[in-house]
């Protein structure tokens, strides 16, 4: 099989796949999968890739499974890569594409990971799964626990959006939500409570207490290199709060070089919010991965990217120096302005979180980090429908009118002479 064992990240030992083995049994590092890449060139090509249905599961020998009997899935992946012409003459930039992950099942890139973790508790035999998140994997989770039949639970933080929980309840999961977040996140610590009491499956949002539902996210890195011709782009810009999706995206782009189906690996960015960026203060400072401390008291608008402490910068940092890439923070006004840009010039209704890669793109244009020459990518993580309540602040409201014929005509007489539209 190309999937053949898992390796400690920490400490080096190497373990061959079994239930209830999610971290290192020596010293409770973070575990990696580890594929037999030569035995994968010999089955997949750009020839057979190119004949298959897109997805997440076109990759099928890349990801961790034993057995596609297993495989839960929703119709995830095979999101558009989108030539942003309008955006890329704002910025002046030629080469402008945005990775639509609002385009997935439960509208952003947390299905692709979900549905491996499912897809790998399912091969366990597992009856119930258990998730920390901010709000977006746990909705997916619960939606592909649904679609497998599992019992889900998750711990999300009190701040979540009401359009997050909801989904998650109408989905059937257990919903948990501290009431406080302080000294870390609790819900990383209930998660693994209840995991050690109960024999849930852990599935969270980052890579460190589970090396199975990361392997999703790379999977935009091989769409990336197809939509392009098989062409890298110069950049990949990645909004980050754990670092668990770049880490994803890097090991994607290394996988794909090292089995010769593309010469270069672009330059990774990571994007954080000004109120919760521990990955950039580490990557500036040069604290090492394992010792950077809980960000204390986080706070910004974009919620999907709120966390405190970084489970997967021992993989983020070093892929963004490997790539020879950087990493930056952004305002909550500077991502709160990528919402509307976004929508207004490219007609994506994103999340804040899920535009931060947009607001960090023209941060380092100002800066001059990037060129205007240089091919970009910027992934577009979270839909808009996910936070509605920010959104409804961030515009005006709809003029109200009476319905008969005479007053609509007189308004739109005003409009006229003004030019002033019905809704911001």
């Amino acid at each position: 099989m190309p999937f053949s064992e898992l390796r400690c990240l920490r400490c080096g030992r190497r373990y061959r796949p079994a239930k209830d083995l999610y971290v290192c049994r020596s010293c409770g590092g973070k575990l990696d999968v580890i594929y037999d890449y030569q035995l994968i060139a010999e089955e997949i090509n750009r020839e057979k890739l190119a004949r298959r249905k897109s997805g997440v599961w076109k990759y099928f020998e890349l990801l961790p499974l034993m057995n596609r009997k297993n495989i839960v899935s929703l119709g995830e992946g095979g999101t558009p890569l989108i030539p942003a012409t309008s955006l890329a003459k704002e910025l002046k930039v030629k080469h402008l594409y945005l990775k639509d992950e609002t385009r997935n099942p439960t509208s952003s890139f947390k299905d692709r990971p979900m549905s491996v973790g499912v897809s790998k508790a399912v091969e366990f035999g597992a009856r119930a799964v258990v998730c920390a998140s901010s709000g977006n994997a746990a909705v997916a989770l619960s939606a592909y626990a649904a679609k497998a039949g599992i019992k889900c639970h998750a711990f999300v933080p009190a701040g979540a959006p009401e359009s997050k929980v909801a989904q998650l309840l109408m989905h059937g999961a257990h919903v948990v939500q501290p009431k406080e977040r302080s000294n870390g996140d609790p819900t990383y610590k209930l998660m693994q409570e209840s995991w050690k009491k109960f024999g849930w499956h852990p599935i969270p949002s980052g890579g460190a207490f589970n090396p199975y539902q990361p392997e999703g996210s790379k999977t935009i890195s091989y769409e990336v290199c197809e939509q392009l011709g098989w062409q890298v782009p110069d950049w990949v810009i990645v909004p980050t709060g754990a670092g668990t999706l770049l880490s994803g995206n890097a090991k994607g782009y290394f996988e794909f070089q090292q089995m010769g189906l593309t010469r270069e690996v672009p330059r990774l960015v990571a994007i954080q919010a000004e109120g919760c960026a521990p990955i950039v203060k580490a990557f500036k400072e040069g604290t090492p991965p394992y010792e950077i401390q809980p960000w204390p008291n986080p706070k910004t608008v974009a919620g999907g990217l709120v966390d405190p402490y970084p489970w997967d910068a021992d993989t983020a940092i070093p892929a963004i120096k490997r790539s020879n890439g950087t990493a930056a923070s952004v305002s909550d006004a500077e991502i709160l302005e990528a919402v509307k840009r976004l929508a207004r010039s490219e007609g994506i209704f994103a999340e804040p979180s899920g535009a931060a890669g947009l607001a960090g793109l023209k941060r380092l244009l100002d800066e001059g980090v990037i060129s205007g020459s240089d091919i970009v990518v910027v992934e577009v993580t979270g839909g808009g429908l996910k936070d509605v309540a920010t959104a409804m602040k961030m515009v005006e409201k709809p003029v109200m009118i009476d319905s008969r014929l005479e007053q609509l005509r007189e308004l739109l007489v005003e409009m006229g002479k003004s030019g002033t539209r019905i809704l911001a």
